[in-house]
């Protein structure tokens, strides 16, 4: 397992630098869109490449790795087939994504890193911390081995799993590049949704990229005060500058910006938090999605009743703000917003 840290990471390579790579080793262009296409559907070793001399397969062997992580835990709902993986990596470390279904076709919610350094007050991802970011091909791995191992063709991905994409920005992009690269998975950018909890300058620069993505940000709270209470990271960006980096992101891209707010009781569903959430995005043509919180056990926080969650909504769309209700998916094996986790909880 050390000696992969040392090798080649090729899944996360783009075709150029594929190509690249096999020129150097005195191989022709070809080669690099028949390794790249072998990446993108699961090789599990380098011997599976049949199409590929012998020789070549052992050259790769030698200075790169292919290390698909192992499925530690796997688990299904049975109140609407969602699958839930915990997913050993090549370094012992765990992550979770889960597969969900819907009539528009199937979505994967992926992680971007090993635990979180956000430490938002809802959030299970985030227990324990950061241990390292994922890297593009652990990133892809999620998306193609929940697709091989659940049978269920991926057409859909949201970026919203363990982790804080925009806090592994480059390794994040790559990902994308690659899943959407026509030889590869081919999932559309305007299949995929990435969620930040707000890391303003680099919402800036991802909206420079023009990727068309559609970009989710979890604001939580419509002022500082409230919302430094549940998410450290508002005392570093607060709602003003994170508002002020999406207004410039939907004029550059044209892509309108979804909000989630996950409902609490007591502490940011009020009338007055409606009236300012409400000031705060009227006019902006922006999208509210609202999440009933779920059960984190180490977490005191509950969610709000049905009644306020009906005042918060009637308030919202009073101001003309289009607002949607989360479908709760999973719930039975935790595998809804908030309670993925980097580690077990359970011995089963």
């Amino acid at each position: 397992m050390t000696e992969n840290l040392d090798k080649l990471d090729v899944k996360s390579m783009l075709p150029e630098e594929l190509e690249a790579m096999l020129a150097d080793m005195g191989e022709p262009r070809f080669r690099a869109k028949q390794l790249f296409k072998w990446l993108s559907g699961g090789a599990r070793s380098f011997d599976e490449m049949t199409n590929m001399p012998k020789e070549l397969r052992s050259k790769l062997a030698e200075i790169a790795y292919l290390t698909p992580p192992e499925v530690e835990r796997k688990q299904v709902s049975a109140l609407d087939g969602t699958v839930k993986y915990l997913w050993r990596l090549r370094d012992g470390n765990f992550v979770e994504s889960v597969v969900m279904r819907y009539e528009h076709g199937n979505t994967v919610c992926v992680s971007s890193q090993v635990g979180c350094a956000m430490g938002c007050a809802f959030c299970a991802s985030t227990i324990g911390g950061k241990v390292r970011d994922l890297t593009a091909s652990e990133i892809l791995d999620q998306v193609m081995f929940s697709q091989l191992d659940s049978g269920l063709k991926i057409s859909n991905i949201v970026m919203m799993g363990i982790g804080e994409p925009l806090n592994n920005f480059d390794n994040v992009i790559r990902f994308l590049r690659l899943v959407n690269h026509p030889d590869g998975m081919n999932i559309g950018m305007r299949h995929i949704s990435l969620s930040t909890c707000g890391l303003a300058e680099k919402i800036d620069i991802l909206a420079q990229l023009d990727l068309q993505l559609t970009l989710s940000v979890s604001l939580h709270a419509p002022d500082d005060e409230t919302r430094s209470r549940i998410m450290p990271i508002n005392r570093a960006y607060g709602v003003e500058r994170v508002l002020d980096s999406c207004r410039r992101y939907f004029e550059r891209t044209g892509r309108r910006i979804s909000f989630e707010y996950a409902m609490i009781r007591d502490v940011n569903d009020t009338p007055e938090h409606a009236k300012r959430l409400g000031d705060a995005l009227a006019g902006t043509g922006c999208h509210v999605n609202l999440i009933p919180l779920n059960d984190v056990p180490e977490s005191r926080l509950r969610p709000s009743t049905p009644e306020t969650m009906r005042r918060f909504i009637a308030a919202l769309e009073k101001r003309g703000i289009n607002v949607t209700v989360r479908r709760k998916l999973g719930p039975d094996i935790e595998a809804s917003c908030g309670q993925l986790r980097r580690t077990r909880l359970h011995t089963t």
